[in-house]
């Protein structure tokens, strides 16, 4: 395992679509410190504008276990997280007992070391959308705990997320999307949304959308989303690894509002009609709220990933740091 820790990715003020050179990582760190699991891509409605219950956070992935192209790959996925631009989060590094976990973390007091979107050396991968609801059961357990616990257990996808399933009644709404990415076994990717059936699926090969409402729900940005998302990967074909995560980047960068959207509407009701025309994006734009923070996960062939996160520093959406992290597969 390559053990070198990367340097962090140069500071850009640019217009967004711009995407220069990508600071990277050869693998986990050595020695260093793990960090603790907790609370996920969550949203807390304490912000003086009008606001959902739940952040629009948004998820395209691709994948073939068999890519029938040696340059093909396995794993395409691209996904923001939109948040209170004044929530502390740490940027995506290696933690858990083995420095084994790759992931950003929310750092929100509390509920420190959650996190949103992670994968590890030993193919786990996980991502975490909140079901946009009008109104939160304070009360419920903290949703990020759901990742970072398959991130680091030995339970395979599907039997996790049947565990999960038989608790679902005891968190606020949300979609879980698992994964066991092997060569040997064969990839699995699995998913769960504790507002719709309540026994996981395990998904077929292919291209999904998931936003914050139940997988492939047709919301107008996520069909535009997922359409310029396919349109990248097409392109990206026959372009170096650089530039797909760059057309990637560009596709998550994307704020043209798609209205009207009366699925939207009618699901976040009267918290999320004030603000339709900047939630209705898939990058999201509000004052105090929106993309913070892109990601693309690329897994090869021969099951070298690379996993890039390109995050908005402070609250200046012309200021973002980009840093890529690669390293093989264990599994």
């Amino acid at each position: 395992m390559p053990v070198r820790r990367g340097s962090r990715g140069q500071v850009i003020s640019a217009p967004r679509h711009s995407f220069p050179g990508l600071a990277r990582s050869s693998g986990p760190p050595h020695g260093s410190s793990g960090q603790g699991a907790g609370q996920g891509c969550t949203l807390e409605p304490v912000a003086p504008e009008p606001s959902p219950s739940g952040p629009m956070c948004i998820v395209f992935f691709k994948f073939d276990p068999r890519p029938a192209s040696k340059n093909a790959y396995r794993l395409i996925l691209a996904a923001n997280r939109d948040e209170f631009y004044h929530r502390p989060a740490r940027a995506a590094d290696f933690w858990g007992s083995n420095n084994e976990v790759l992931s950003g973390l929310d750092m929100e007091e509390g509920k420190e070391g959650g996190t949103w979107l992670g994968i590890s050396t030993r193919g786990k991968l996980a991502a975490l959308t909140n079901y946009l609801q009008p109104r939160l059961n304070h009360d419920a357990r903290g949703r990020g705990e759901l990742v970072a616990q398959f991130l680091t257990s030995d339970m395979d996808s599907l039997s996790y997320l049947k565990k999960v399933s038989a608790e679902g009644h005891l968190y606020n709404g949300f979609n879980l999307i698992a994964g066991d990415l092997s060569a040997e076994k064969g990839d699995v990717i699995c998913y769960y949304g504790n507002r719709g059936e309540r026994e996981p699926a395990v998904l077929a090969p292919g291209t999904y959308g998931l936003s914050n409402a139940l997988l492939e729900t047709p919301w107008r940005k996520l069909c535009f989303g997922k359409q310029l998302f396919l349109e990248a990967v097409e392109r990206g074909r026959e372009l170096p690894r650089e530039a797909l995560v760059a057309q990637l980047l560009d596709v998550l960068s994307n704020d043209e509002a798609q209205l009207p959207d009366p699925a939207i509407e009618a699901q976040g009701r009267e918290y999320v009609r004030p603000i339709l025309s900047k939630y209705a994006a898939v990058c999201v734009r509000c004052p105090d709220y929106g993309t913070r923070t892109n990601t693309v996960i690329l897994v090869d062939a021969d099951g070298h990933v690379t996993f890039t996160e390109r995050s908005m520093l402070g609250s200046d959406p012309t200021h973002w740091e980009a840093v890529t992290h690669e390293f093989q597969l264990q599994s």
